[in-house]
């Protein structure tokens, strides 16, 4: 019998004078945790297989259950963590690359914490956004660096393509396949409520969506999977996805099992097959090919759309930046090394990458030096997990922000981080249709929208205390941020004074 070297990380704690074995736990749990032993009539659960998702605690009638994390513990030592150990042991068995789930959870500086929002008083006094107007709406897309007028002294629109927002929020890219159709269901609602976008991700648009095309952002990446002219004419822009901050420098891959009929008919490959992108765009090498894309995507649209590159927070980013700002793209995206995924090498998701705070800062720094900020708007993402968020990376330099994985969280993920399973107990990282039906789309939407429109109050309440009334005149405004615990290099990267000066 061979040894199991691996203890349990999780532990179901179950109290027997609540539990009256109604078996709902049993019958939620896709994992297959929890069961009725029915020569001792009780319910047992089986440890190894629990990854704390919380489904049986939230449906257990009598609240019975919880669960606690293991106080299993190895001989203590700071270079071999338990963690690394467990790791290892599991590649000793398996033979295979680790993968993981969302984001990066290692214990990385979080910057967004580590700035202050400076505050008006007297001679700059604050605003009540109860009583005066506050302007949240904002447009991306390439700005003329001059007004042009006719003969007659009126305005030439002279003005790229624009994407409008009421606020400078949009549902980052999460591709059919690696979410399930109901949550894009409910986020392609929420877009279109919200008058906000949403991205489709690498894995094409269900045809059912197309009628949220005017809310809808598309995707052009490595594997091309579901791109055609109608993909492209039923969006209201279109992406280049040239990285991703969860798993810089690889391509994607959607394991087979995931790509039942639906998703093979949208992306446009073989049922049953890996969807696997490749690293680097195969027609891609230089800023010079990524410009050729660019055209090629404009022409196809009749340069009525514009047209986004992704890339990821890398060390190099500024100058990636720069090199994409003059390609003809019109709106750079920056994907930080916190931002979730449905399944990336797990050396990479935690090795790889930057901050998104730093990128964005040195992004639009080096944009402003070379005089070419206005060619480009700029949107963030990667771990922005509240409206000061949002509203310290608008201050930073931002235009507008994605939010995944803090979206995914009000469908009501409980970052179990197991979403390359395809076990999602929340209905939404899963392709099971019997999974899929506990997200309900209606009530999906609505708690996304709750979301955004709670965030809505908060940003023009901070706007208020700093004396601003509008994302235009916060846009680059560092003098409203102060760091704190901030070394003086962290400092002069973000651009920002230090708390007390």
């Amino acid at each position: 019998m061979p040894i199991n070297f691996i203890h349990p990380e999780y532990e179901v704690i179950r109290d027997f004078n609540k539990c009256i074995k109604c078996r709902v736990c049993e019958r939620q749990c896709s994992n297959e945790v929890h069961k009725l032993d029915p020569d001792h009539n009780i319910m047992t659960a089986d440890d190894s297989k629990c990854v704390c998702c919380h489904r049986c605690v939230s449906v257990c009638p009598t609240k019975a259950l919880k669960i606690v994390k293991s106080d299993h513990t190895f001989k203590t030592n700071s270079n071999w963590m338990p963690e690394t150990i467990t790791e290892i042991y599991r590649q000793a068995e398996s033979g295979g690359v680790l993968l993981s789930s969302m984001g990066n959870p290692k214990p990385f500086p979080v910057y967004w914490d580590k700035i202050l929002i400076n505050a008006s008083q007297v001679t700059n006094p604050s605003i009540d956004p109860l009583r005066e107007p506050m302007e949240t709406k904002t447009f991306l897309g390439a700005k003329p660096n001059k007004i042009e007028r006719d003969k007659d002294g009126r305005l030439i629109n002279n003005l790229p393509p624009q994407l409008e927002l009421t606020l400078p929020i949009m549902f980052s890219a999460m591709s059919y396949g690696s979410i399930s159709y109901n949550a894009h269901e409910s986020l392609a609602r929420a877009a279109r409520e919200l008058g906000i976008y949403y991205n489709t991700g690498e894995g094409g648009l269900h045809e059912d969506f197309y009628q949220y095309g005017a809310n809808t952002i598309v995707q052009v990446a490595s594997g091309r999977f579901g791109v055609h002219k109608g993909y492209l004419d039923a969006a209201a822009a279109v992406e280049i996805k040239m990285g991703q901050g969860a798993k810089p420098g690889i391509g994607g891959h959607l394991p087979g099992t995931k790509i039942g009929s639906d998703i093979s008919k949208t992306r446009m490959i073989p049922e049953g097959t890996d969807a696997i992108s490749p690293a680097p765009h195969h027609d891609i090498y230089s800023i010079e090919d990524l410009r050729q894309l660019v055209y090629s995507l404009k022409e196809a649209t009749e340069y009525k759309k514009p047209v986004i590159v992704k890339i990821a927070a890398v060390h190099n980013v500024a100058a990636i930046a720069s090199g994409i700002a003059r390609s003809g793209a019109d709106i750079i995206s920056i994907d930080g090394f916190r931002g979730g995924t449905g399944a990336a090498p797990t050396r990479i998701r935690d090795n790889v990458g930057i901050p998104i705070e730093l990128a964005l800062a040195s992004v639009d720094e080096r944009l402003r030096a070379e005089g070419i900020r206005g060619n480009v708007s700029l949107v963030i993402g990667g771990s922005v997990r509240s409206s000061t968020d949002v509203v310290k990376a608008i201050a930073l330099g931002a235009d507008a922000v994605y939010i995944g994985t803090a979206a995914l969280i009000a469908l009501g993920c409980h970052l179990c981080r197991s979403c390359h399973t395809g076990l999602c107990n929340w209905g939404i990282a899963t392709q099971k249709a019997e999974l899929v039906k506990r997200l309900n789309p209606e009530v999906g939407y609505t708690r996304l929208v709750n979301l955004i429109t709670a965030w809505r109050h908060e940003i023009t309440e901070l706007m208020g205390c700093m004396g601003i009334n509008s994302i235009e005149a916060l846009k680059g405004n560092r003098l409203m941020l102060r760091g704190i615990g901030l070394n003086e290099k962290e400092l002069e990267i973000l651009g920002i004074k230090h708390a007390g000066e």
